[in-house]
């Protein structure tokens, strides 16, 4: 390892060569840092990622982890993934050597999110500590399966959270009858939250919306696209999983009230969005309807929920429940609503006596 002082400059450079993972030999050069001792080690861990040595600290690998992903996952599961990692893990894990974390690092790094209170007292949601945790599961076991890292100390650190809510925030119909007369005088707004509550539709897959997808005449939406928001540009992607991709029927009231609206839009064409708004935009709405009109404040995702809950209460199966929001497994339906299902047992007891008599 060496480094030199490039005096016009008043900094370091570092220049070396290596071999990389096709057994090319290479020559490497970085020029300015400040410190001496900052270009020997941005050297050594460049070396450390290439030979792909467990003595590498955590941060390489979370390096090596995200250049490999991002040809597989989407750019917006990417950036959502990094900024959580980045702000929840590495600060942590970043300058630990691989092969020396163990269970008990992850368990003291659990202990310090579980304890966390913000400026109201209130801790991480139990869903949001079970999505970190399973981060760095999952940051260790490509460790593990590409690396040949031993073990994942995760494992027997054991998990935190919850996959789900004990409670989950819903609006019932009454309540968001409700809050959209704070939008009579906005159709436009009311019309994309109606849309939300009688469609189940995620975030993404609403702004992604063109005239093209909605049949008014036949009653029914097509969900093929969604639409983030990744380092301040739009970025529009297939749905999140392929059963994401889908046709949703809407009753007769919604179809006339997206025909009203897509009667309204200016310079109106096929592509054309339906609507041009943000999740900003839809959150800062949410929160002023329901100053407004009094009616308790939920997440915008919780109206996908809400949903749910509506096709549960009018008897629908968990099948076609699915289907409607795009899961990729019944599963998924099931253990995110279970609790929302009314206790049949007693009615089953009944129907079984009453074939008795």
């Amino acid at each position: 390892m060496s480094a030199t002082f490039d005096e016009k400059a008043g900094t370091w450079t570092t220049q070396f060569y290596y071999t990389d993972y096709t057994g090319t030999r290479k020559k490497k050069k970085k020029r300015g840092f400040t410190l001496k001792r900052e270009a020997l080690d941005w050297e050594r861990t460049f070396l450390e990622k290439q030979q792909a040595d467990l003595t590498m600290v955590f941060s390489s690998l979370v390096e090596l982890y995200f250049e490999d992903m991002k040809h597989r996952l989407r750019e917006s599961t990417i950036a959502n993934k990094k900024v959580l990692i980045d702000l929840k893990i590495t600060p942590f894990f970043g300058k630990m050597p691989l092969n020396q974390i163990k269970a008990t690092d992850v368990r003291n790094w659990q202990n310090q999110l579980i304890s966390y209170r913000d400026a109201n007292d209130k801790p991480y949601a139990q869903t949001y500590l079970k999505t970190i945790n399973n981060q760095l599961v999952a940051i260790f076991n490509y460790a593990v399966k590409y690396y040949d890292l031993k073990g994942n100390p995760c494992h027997k650190a054991g998990s935190m959270g919850k996959k789900n809510a004990e409670e989950m925030e819903i609006w019932t119909t009454e309540e968001f009858s409700t809050f959209i007369t704070y939008f009579e005088d906005r159709p436009e707004v009311g019309t994309a939250f109606t849309v939300f509550y009688y469609t189940g539709l995620r975030l993404g897959e609403l702004l992604a919306l063109t005239v093209a997808d909605i049949d008014t005449t036949n009653g029914f939406i097509r969900v093929n696209k969604s639409k983030q928001r990744v380092d301040g540009k739009d970025l529009v992607t297939p749905p999140k999983t392929p059963k994401s991709t889908r046709t949703i029927t809407i009753p007769e009231f919604l179809s006339t009230q997206l025909s009203q609206h897509i009667k309204s839009i200016y310079d109106c064409a096929d592509e054309t969005e339906v609507f041009p708004y943000s999740k900003s935009f839809f959150t800062n709405e949410m929160t002023k309807g329901c100053k407004a009109t009094g009616v308790k404040k939920i997440r915008l995702h919780d109206l996908r929920h809400s949903h749910a809950s509506l096709l549960i209460d009018l008897g629908f199966s968990p099948l076609l429940i699915a289907e409607r929001l795009g899961h990729e497994k019944v599963e998924t339906t099931l253990n995110t609503y279970s609790h929302l299902y009314p206790n049949k047992h007693g009615e089953v007891a009944e129907k079984l006596n009453n074939l008795n008599k």
